[in-house]
């Protein structure tokens, strides 16, 4: 099986250019292609992990990845898919930024020098020296304002108003893979299928400068069943790095997944042989627990390395079994400014916990009955605990059957 018949097979491909010419040109490892990543925080999420799975596959096919950091592009804001405007981040947060990226993404891609080997590229060093007339001169001819206000990547954004700032985000990211045509070869952009508007104007001012042909490949948005985000939920994002999400949480999110949704995220971001997966298909009913046990491991070993997996594992198994000690649970350590005379509220206790990404959806889970403190049922949306109650040990949450949290004061 080729690398795209295997891409067709898992399902990640969305829309392309040139079948034909792409099929050929990644079959054949002569594919030189970039993916872009704006640095909007210090880490990547678990929303990334499809693109960078991507890239590795595409590397080990004998391909070459351009890892493309949008040190330029952030300062920016990209609209798509959003119903309001990017955080203005300054020039030394993305610079801290783009260097977290950069050391999660060699855990995935080889970089170095010579065939094969990936590059990582920083937009701001072109992007930020251009004279705005000229640009306007080179680039601006090539885009309509029509078509750019059709584009499905300003639609949400045109609901409450799109600024100026954000309608120049189409033409940065078109003049990036103009300008590495040019410089490095590259002939093809990948990205998430929300991209393709921008991608499109990428290869369309190539055409219309150069008169040549370059291509464009989206993947698949990382979606559940009901069509959301997986794992990249503002506020309640799950990260790539171990200090934002812990390697036991990040194993829990995966073990905790929809039944309709663990088969697509084996396919997909796994590198578990076609063959296999497709057998793991048929599994049914207790079966389904196992396929997220393997989901969970093989993702957890990717991102947080075999040992870590093991001890997510292992934790996560006692904490099912009911045999699991408090130091296997992922913990919050409250400071005194949490406590408001002495002592902090359920609501408050389970966001700062990150057990709930507000005090509204706290109180509809305790509402509901599926919150526990150490082993009883919580019904009092108002309930209380002073702050003596967090010594040692500290306070065992549980949310629904499986979500284990130990809270503890400093």
């Amino acid at each position: 099986m080729t690398i795209y018949d295997e891409l067709v097979a898992r399902g990640l491909i969305a829309q392309v250019t040139d079948e034909e010419e792409i099929r050929e040109l990644i079959n054949n490892g002569k594919a030189t292609f970039y993916i872009g990543y704006d640095c909007t925080a210090d880490s990547l999420t678990v929303g990334h992990f499809v693109t960078l799975t991507l890239m590795k596959r595409l590397q080990m096919a004998g391909n070459k990845p351009i890892a493309l950091i949008g040190g330029g592009t952030t300062m920016i804001g990209d609209p798509s898919g959003r119903t309001d405007m990017r955080k203005m981040l300054t020039r030394e947060d993305i610079d801290h930024n783009a260097a977290c990226f950069k050391r999660q993404m060699e855990r995935f891609i080889e970089f170095g020098e010579g065939p094969g080997k990936a590059m990582m590229l920083n937009n701001a060093d072109w992007l930020l020296d251009l004279n705005y007339v000229e640009l306007l001169r080179e680039v601006g001819p090539c885009f309509s304002v029509n078509n750019m206000l059709r584009a499905e990547c300003y639609k949400q954004r045109m609901e409450k108003g799109l600024s100026f700032l954000e309608f120049n985000y189409m033409i940065m990211q078109s003049y990036d893979f103009y300008h590495m045509f040019q410089t490095v070869g590259c002939n093809m952009q990948f990205g998430g299928n929300d991209q393709w508007s921008n991608m499109l104007g990428g290869t369309e001012l190539i055409r219309r400068k150069l008169g040549k042909d370059a291509y464009a490949l989206t993947i698949n948005l990382l979606t559940d069943s009901q069509g959301n985000k997986m794992g990249k939920t503002a506020g309640n994002a799950v990260w790539l790095d171990p200090n934002r999400t812990s390697p036991f949480d990040f194993y829990q999110y995966w073990r905790n997944v929809g039944d309709a949704d663990v088969m697509k995220c084996i396919r997909w971001l796994t590198f578990l042989p076609l063959e296999q997966i497709d057998e793991m298909d048929k599994w049914e009913d207790a079966k389904i627990n196992d396929a997220k046990e393997i989901l969970a491991f093989e993702l957890t070993r990717m991102v947080h390395g075999e040992e870590e997996a093991q001890k997510a594992q292992d934790a996560a198994r006692a904490l099912f079994a009911g045999g699991g000690s408090a130091a296997s649970m992922p913990a919050t350590t409250l400071t005194e400014s949490d406590f408001t005379d002495g002592s902090i509220g359920i609501l408050d206790l389970m966001v700062k916990c990150a057990l709930a990404p507000s005090k509204k959806e706290a109180r509809r889970l305790v509402e509901q009955g599926g919150v526990e403190i150490n082993g009883e049922k919580l019904a009092d949306v108002a309930a209380r605990y002073e702050k003596d109650a967090f010594a040692g040990d500290g306070l065992i949450l549980k949310k629904g059957k499986k979500v284990f949290h130990r809270a503890t004061s400093a």
